[in-house]
């Protein structure tokens, strides 16, 4: 028998459960200012807790959101948005069982899918996780001078913390989620995620918003880094940016010119961004611009893989049928004929096999068939049906999701 429970937490563990998962990351645990501001987003609904006697000693946390695929269509997911273990019950399987019950908790709410961003990218991937979209930080080294003929119509200008916590909620609502992989930010997501940008760090990080013909259109959260030193005093500073939305590509070029502008700074870092942002063809110079890292963005989960196929759109090609397994939801396990009319569950041979995690590397199109294949994570497939997914699966746009939580 098992010497831990795994439960929803109550209303008085909220607080303790958000020390523990803090303390987990290698953080600090909240103070009563912090837990002041933030105490509403971290309520008791959607976050499972382990717990020895009385005592928390592991957290899942999650939140409500919606998901947007390809076609435009928005599903609801299940945003797991913290998971801890206390040091000294690691390896005792805590975590799977947590999991287990939260992904249970998943179907009774009747998600779609599931979302994370994974903290080590060698652990969700037994639990049904895969990594649908990816993200790419950029390093522009100044001098970098726009190409003549960038069109970048309109203003950029600066806010307050107060007006930046009042107006962008709104903001990002309006530019609205136009590329898959794009999630809703719920009232919840705001006060820690975004209001604390405005309080840690020393204060240091400021908020750009452009402003286009039909009024505000994009904003780029960004903040100056000294590198100076005793020995090297003129050494300029680094501008890095986090949060940077933009409702057209006018708009992200105008937000782009004005980082660029930023007087006294050696080098723009801007993290998070889509692995195709045109930075370096607005350049004269493109080597300016450098792609430094691509990183795994959003792994996602499907709940319940029939509706989760249904909801997206497909290219033009002849159906497939999918045999998917999964082995924590097995309502998911069979063979599923995927095509442009439509999607069913079907008793018909199967094309391939494949599990839920690389079914959902496929979903938003980040991923080709043929090195799924290869990796060994799809089997059975011809190579004239590995194209036949890529036709069905593509989109012309990598998925990209630009929120953290």
């Amino acid at each position: 028998m098992s010497d831990y429970v795994v439960r929803p937490i109550t209303d008085a563990e909220c607080r303790p459960t958000l020390n523990l998962l803090i303390r987990s990351l290698n953080g600090v645990p909240v103070t009563d200012e912090s837990w002041a501001l933030i105490s509403g987003s971290w309520a008791a609904d959607g976050r499972t807790g382990a717990f020895h006697g009385e005592e928390p000693i592991g957290i899942a946390s999650s939140f409500g959101t919606e998901l947007t695929v390809p076609g435009g269509a928005a599903v609801p997911m299940g945003a797991v948005d913290g998971v801890g273990v206390r040091a000294d019950w690691t390896r005792r399987g805590v975590l799977t069982a947590m999991m287990d019950f939260q992904l249970r908790d998943f179907v009774e709410r009747g998600y779609a899918v599931a979302g994370l961003h994974a903290s080590e990218a060698v652990i969700y991937g037994r639990f049904g996780y895969g990594v649908a979209t990816r993200s790419a930080t950029y390093q522009v080294h100044h001098p970098a001078r726009f190409r003549e003929g960038v069109a970048a119509p309109g203003r950029t200008r600066l806010l307050s913390a107060e007006e930046a916590i009042e107006t962008i909620p709104a903001l990002y609502q309006r530019i609205g989620a136009h590329r898959a992989g794009m999630i809703a930010r719920p009232e919840k997501w705001w006060p820690i995620q975004f209001d604390r940008s405005f309080t840690r760090d020393g204060g240091s990080w400021r908020l750009a918003v452009h402003s286009g013909p039909g009024g505000d259109d994009g904003f780029a959260l960004f903040r100056n880094v000294p590198q100076n030193s005793y020995l090297d005093p003129d050494h300029g500073a680094a501008l890095e940016v986090r949060d940077f939305h933009a409702a057209s590509p006018e708009a992200e070029a105008g937000l782009w010119r004005f980082l660029l502008s930023v007087d006294l700074m050696e080098v723009v870092n801007v993290r998070g961004r889509p692995v195709d942002d045109p930075i370096g063809l607005l350049l004269d110079n493109p080597r300016r611009a450098a792609t430094v890292r691509v990183d795994d963005e959003l792994w996602l989960r499907l709940i319940d893989v029939r509706a989760a196929l249904a909801a997206r759109a497909y290219g033009s090609a002849e159906p497939v049928v999918l045999e998917v397994d999964d082995r924590m939801l097995p309502e998911n396990r069979g063979r599923y004929r995927v095509g442009g009319t439509g999607v069913e569950r079907t008793d018909a041979d199967a094309d391939l096999v494949l599990d839920v995690d690389t079914l959902a590397m496929l979903y938003l199109g980040a991923w080709q068939a043929g090195p799924l294949a290869l990796a060994g994570r799809i089997t059975g497939a011809s190579a004239e049906t590995l194209a036949r997914v890529d036709a069905l699966f593509g989109t012309g746009q990598p998925p990209w999701s630009g929120t953290h939580f």
